[in-house]
């Protein structure tokens, strides 16, 4: 076998972790920190995409406020991300507040 095709071997196989594996072990790893740190309060979605409001955290299950007074329970692994809540929602919120 000549240097330059284990060159190439070897060449393959770096660009295969850097590109494949890499990423996919950051991003396990981020959506792991980002399930330990939720808190009651917190707006989430899951990965079936409804949103709603922590209520209670236990290590096995989160309670999910999806509308005043209904909650769903719901594993920590099923929350895709935290929702930050836009500027325009918190305007809503205060002139339903108000009215």
């Amino acid at each position: 076998m000549d240097p330059m095709s284990l060159l190439l071997i070897v060449a393959a196989g770096a660009a295969f972790y850097f590109l494949i594996i890499r990423p996919g072990k950051q991003r396990q790893k981020q959506q792991q920190e980002m399930q330990r740190s939720l808190r009651p309060g917190a707006e989430v979605m899951t990965t079936a995409g409804i949103f709603g409001t922590i209520a209670v955290v236990t290590d096995e299950e989160l309670s999910l406020e999806v509308s005043p007074g209904v909650f769903m329970r719901v594993i920590p692994a099923a929350v895709a991300r935290v929702v930050q809540p836009s500027p325009e929602s918190e305007v809503d919120e205060a002139a339903a507040d108000e009215a």
